[in-house]
């Protein structure tokens, strides 16, 4: 709230006398606790004689007291009732949450029409939220069609009023060319001006422009500082990253103990890639003692969430008796998911299982596709095997 500059005794003395505008200054005084003693019911009163003489910024103002039942009892429908008075006098901060209303239907029924005709009103008027909010609706299609340009031209407006929302976002538009033209040196801008605000998948994102050298100058320990920022936030994918980053290296002294605790904190949350990268740490004994059926554990969630490293690590797993009981059905079952995403070493093993029927029905030829497939990617051991199987005669020669 601005310092009021008129004395307070001016003040009451003009709202007594019925001027509407100094009822409003009244109600803020007391709503504020500035220059008398907060009192959210005297707020209301003299919001209301101001409301009730047409003034657009009492009637928004008392509103927001029906709204957050402060002063009064909460009653969503006289707030909207108010703010609708006010947002039809072109008061963007009533017509800002009108649309909000409208929006979630809170209040009234639910209409993305009447959210994106209230917002637009608001946001014309400069209301940095709404402008935020109208992005979104453009983006996501929600009351009006999809547009692109319009995304990026509210978002912007939004951004440079110094909305971290719209700054991340805009972020995006410049890193995938949505709605601009693709510019990384745009992208990590907005998405610095963001980060700085802590928006934890700004910071990430940042994280990814150091560490590629998109759009600002590689340099592994600023991604590293921005990675850490996310992930201390809770981002999954930064607390992978910063994993990596202490596995290999890359601005931080390696440290594999460091790079299990950020895999283990990103794979609790359900990160299919630091699951399996757990699993390997587990298996390996790098970084923590090695435990298969900890190894297991993790690649089998991993897994279930279709990695095909994973598949793949926990087939060999259950082909030779690691942290399971040996399963050739559940190593064939594994690779086969593996192998139909195109892993080549699946592929091979895949063909194996059928070339010795483990797991399988013995088959040559289904051992020749599989093996056809992972030759193709370049596989040195099942181009070896599909010579054996044609030296032999077993199968047909395909070439």
């Amino acid at each position: 709230m601005k310092d009021i500059k008129i004395p307070i005794e001016r003040v009451r003395e003009l709202a007594e006398q019925g001027d509407a505008k100094m009822q409003c200054l009244l109600g803020d005084c007391y709503e504020s606790g500035e220059k008398v003693k907060q009192n959210y019911k005297e707020a209301v009163k003299w919001y209301r004689k101001a409301a009730e003489q047409g003034y657009a910024d009492a009637q928004s103002n008392l509103g927001f007291s029906y709204a957050n039942g402060e002063g009064v009892e909460q009653n969503q429908k006289e707030a909207i009732k108010w703010w609708l008075k006010a947002a039809e006098q072109n008061n963007p901060f009533a017509q800002y949450n009108l649309g909000a209303c409208y929006h979630i239907g809170d209040g009234v029924e639910r209409n993305d029409e009447e959210a994106i005709k209230w917002w637009l009103k608001a946001a014309e008027q400069g209301h940095s939220k709404a402008q935020c909010n109208l992005g979104a609706c453009y983006w996501q299609g929600q009351g009006t069609e999809q547009n692109q340009k319009e995304v990026a031209k509210w978002w912007r407006k939004a951004a440079e009023q110094g909305i971290s929302q719209a700054q991340f976002n805009l972020g995006i538009c410049y890193y995938n060319g949505q709605g601009v033209k693709q510019n990384y040196r745009e992208a990590a801008k907005w998405h610095q001006k963001a980060a700085e605000q802590g928006i934890s998948q700004a910071q990430y994102n940042l994280g990814i422009c150091y560490y590629n050298g998109r759009g600002v100058e590689q340099n592994y320990e600023k991604a590293v500082k921005w990675y850490r920022k996310a992930a201390v936030q809770g981002n999954a994918y930064a607390q992978f990253n910063l994993g990596i980053c202490y596995n290999n290296g890359q601005g931080v002294k390696q440290n594999y103990k460091e790079a299990v605790k950020w895999y283990q904190k990103a794979a609790v949350q359900g990160d299919p890639d630091a699951q399996f990268k757990l699993g390997n740490s587990y298996y390996n004994g790098q970084g923590v003692k090695q435990n298969y059926k900890e190894a297991v554990k993790w690649y089998q969630k991993a897994a279930v969430q279709g990695d095909p490293d994973a598949q793949f690590n926990l087939g060999c797993c259950y082909d030779i008796g690691h942290g399971v009981e040996q399963n050739y059905k559940e190593a064939a079952k594994w690779y086969r998911k593996a192998a139909e995403q195109g892993h080549a070493k699946a592929q091979n093993n895949l063909g194996l299982s059928y070339a010795y029927g483990e797991g399988v029905k013995q088959s040559y030829e289904e051992a020749k596709k599989w093996w056809m497939k992972a030759a193709e990617q370049g596989q040195a051991e099942s181009i070896k095997s599909l010579e054996v199987l044609i030296k032999n005669g077993l199968v047909e020669n395909p070439f």
